[in-house]
């Protein structure tokens, strides 16, 4: 089910908050936890098992790290272990057995076809087609299920390094993983980041007002701005004729698609959240303002950054052991967090080695701004721009076939026939030019939804109604059209 949807804005959604305010005290989590799992399972009700599954065994091992297990049962309550103590044997597999079955979830159903592919590929080349593996077996990937799995980690992270308390209450740690708003395509909801607020939280209408204008300004992010601009993307990465300008043109247009459907999805699902008296974290900061890639990853998609960060790269020792290793730190998180996004090619673990490789330039020039200390500052945002817009052309690209020959086309290596200028004519039309523009005046110019909506004035409030409804209005023009990360 899609937030920018008919079904979910004018059935699931109102359905949803009547329910949830009808039902007293705790069991509002219990009503949450159950229209969340209508949601998920909406698609393929094959995939609530698998959500239960997870969320199950991380709830076990939760209560196994926070207590002493012995003789059958738990003989002490949860308390808040001391962060930096010792853990028993028990703790510690508890740990290991919570990481390997998040880890595998994700790596069989996230990664079987693509390695099947690439086996056949190179069995293909190397040894002839008698050594490729004939398979039937084709495995669909459950929505979501990168988001939920490191989701689900840092609850048994988080409560064994003694950040915060184990959930006694099943029903309170299943609302956890699974609320609706941010299931399918994040924010990354850390544990420490709900805990208070499972246990008690305030319902008001300052918030839910708030709420609905986060919403609404997410609604438009993807029905205004982002479908329009992925439209041009499409045409131009789909095209086997595409001249320097026109390769330009549409890799700008998929900044601002993937910008605008990513951060719009998370002003939804925050905004659900407020509606629902839950807080969730901002997820992105402005990006496209960024003065050097370093500073970009400090503004792109805040949940996974600061995910990678404390729960990849710090344990890798982070910067504390010395240049070489701070550099190769720096570069294999990028290249897993490439590959955490890349279920369907090889080319998101490029773009991660591309950042990677670019962070680890940058800290050894001596930090975010010191290699292009010497430019003035719209420079310093250009440039990061452009390393940014090469970097999508692997993320959008279908195959490094197809980004080699679209990377070609953007710097003029490649020849263009008369086919290349009728194609142009369709993705400069005065509509799309107007979008895109006004997707970048956006980006570079206007706060964002986050700090519009912090005080909602009448004329802010009146705007956020508007953009509402102008969403809902061309949403009836358009054909489905799902977030993009809903493949991650």
């Amino acid at each position: 089910m899609v937030f920018s949807s008919q079904l979910f804005l004018f059935y699931f959604l109102p359905l949803a908050l009547a329910l949830y305010y009808i039902v007293p005290g705790r069991g509002k989590h219990l009503m949450l936890t159950v229209l969340s799992y209508g949601f998920y399972g909406w698609a393929n009700p094959l995939f609530i098992w698998l959500l239960l599954f997870s969320t199950t065994v991380d709830y076990i091992c939760g209560l196994i790290i926070s207590q002493r297990f012995g003789r059958g049962r738990f003989s002490q309550p949860i308390e808040l272990l001391q962060r930096g103590g010792s853990r028993t044997r028990a703790q510690r597999t508890a740990l290991i057995v919570s990481l390997v079955t998040n880890l595998a979830l994700l790596g069989f159903f996230k990664y079987f076809n693509l390695l099947a592919d690439s086996y056949n590929q190179m069995a293909s080349i190397l040894a002839g087609s008698a050594y490729t593996w004939d398979t039937f077996i084709r495995i669909t990937l459950p929505l979501g299920i990168s988001f939920y799995t490191f989701q689900s980690m840092s609850y048994s992270i988080d409560v064994y390094r003694g950040d915060a308390r184990a959930i006694r209450n099943y029903i309170d740690f299943a609302c956890y993983v699974s609320m609706f708003p941010q299931l399918v395509a994040g924010p990354i909801i850390r544990f420490s980041e709900v805990d208070q607020q499972l246990r008690h939280r305030f319902h008001t209408l300052d918030k839910f007002a708030r709420g609905v204008a986060m919403f609404s300004c997410g609604l438009a992010k993807k029905v205004l701005i982002a479908n329009p601009c992925g439209w041009v993307a499409d045409q131009c990465f789909n095209s086997d004729q595409i001249g320097t300008l026109d390769a330009w043109y549409g890799v700008i247009a998929y900044s601002f698609q993937i910008y605008y459907d990513f951060s719009g999805y998370s002003d939804m699902a925050i905004g659900l959240g407020l509606m629902l008296g839950f807080v969730f974290p901002k997820n992105f900061d402005s990006p496209y303002k960024s003065k050097s890639i370093t500073e970009f990853w400090q503004r792109w998609h805040l949940s996974l950054s600061s995910w990678l960060r404390d729960y990849l790269y710090v344990p890798l020792g982070g910067n504390r052991k010395g240049n070489f290793r701070t550099y190769f730190n720096l570069f294999l998180v990028m290249l897993l967090g490439g590959l955490w996004h890349g279920a369907t090619s090889w080319n998101f673990v490029i773009w991660g080695a591309f950042h990677g490789i670019l962070l680890a330039i940058e800290r050894a020039a001596g930090g975010k701004d010191s290699l292009y200390r010497f430019l003035p500052a719209p420079l310093r945002v250009g440039v990061t721009y452009v390393l940014v817009l090469i970097s999508w052309v692997f993320f959008r690209a279908e195959g490094l076939d197809r980004a080699l020959d679209y990377l070609a086309s953007m710097f003029a290596l490649r020849q263009v026939t008369a086919h290349a200028e009728v194609a142009a004519a369709n993705i400069f039309q005065p509509y799309y030019v107007a979008m895109i523009l006004l997707a970048a005046v956006i980006a570079w110019t206007c706060p964002q939804a986050w700090q519009i909506t912090r005080k909602l004035t009448p004329i802010r409030a009146a705007w956020c109604l508007l953009l509402l409804v102008l969403g809902i209005l061309v949403l009836y023009t358009q054909s489905f059209n799902p977030f993009i990360y809903f493949i991650f």
